[in-house]
């Protein structure tokens, strides 16, 4: 469930944009560890799926809360899990840096649980078909949530290209057009349903936080270690 079957090609590389991404940018992190999460699963056999997988059933019924994370770092096969990870090399690094590392770790986190909630509310409304026991799976709602922080806020009049069909368009215009096609895949009952409804709360919760980021400080806040010999002050919270 996810972008498989959407794909990107940079048309204008900019500083700080598509595919610019450092060694070490939680972003190469990200997909390093999806990579790592599909293979090892491979290897076991599904073990990891069926420990991560988002499903009524699981995380509700069940209290395996957890999933709400977990399910994220899931493909269910490798088209999806290369496609979503093209997109995220693409459209990351900008958000990254827009935002900051420790930001743009609780932004994606925090959209892709918004893509597993907007799959549980569209459910109980009764607008999907999949039942309480259908698994969800994949990065497509922290994408989707990316995909709107850019085109909303960070480079909204960016040029991009889809390969299939090869049309230049905007950004913006890209992110509405995905936005659209699930809307109309969910009230339609098409193809990849649930997928969809995960890929809207995923890029309304996107929306939103990229227009108050900093909401986000109050999500990344600790305290750093307490010194010896004295108390904690405010400037430990930063």
């Amino acid at each position: 469930m996810g972008l498989a079957d959407r794909d990107y090609y940079r048309a204008e590389p900019r500083r700080g944009s598509f595919g610019s991404m450092s060694a070490w940018s939680v972003t190469t992190w990200l997909i390093a560890i999806n990579v790592a999460v599909y293979v090892v699963n491979v290897m076991g056999h599904d073990w990891l799926y069926q420990f991560g997988y988002f499903s009524s059933d699981t995380a509700i019924s069940q209290f395996e809360v957890w999933r709400f994370i977990t399910f994220q770092f899931l493909h269910g096969s490798i088209q999806h899990l290369f496609f979503n990870m093209l997109a995220l090399y693409f459209f990351g690094p900008m958000v990254e840096q827009y935002l900051g590392q420790r930001k743009y770790v609780a932004f994606y986190l925090l959209c892709g649980a918004a893509g597993a909630v907007s799959y549980l509310l569209l459910m109980v409304a009764g607008l999907l078909r999949e039942g309480p026991f259908t698994p969800l799976v994949g990065a497509s709602a922290g994408i989707l949530g990316i995909l709107m922080a850019g085109a909303t806020r960070v480079a909204p009049d960016a040029t991009v290209m889809l390969i299939f069909p090869p049309i230049p368009m905007k950004l913006r215009t890209m992110a509405w057009i995905f936005v659209g096609i699930a809307a109309y895949t969910i009230f339609s009952n098409g193809h990849n349903a649930g997928g969809e409804a995960a890929h809207l709360g995923g890029a309304a919760l996107g929306y939103l936080l990229i227009q108050r980021p900093d909401f986000l400080n109050y999500v990344t806040r600790w305290p750093k270690p307490r010194s010896r010999g004295r108390g904690m002050k405010m400037d430990d919270w930063r």
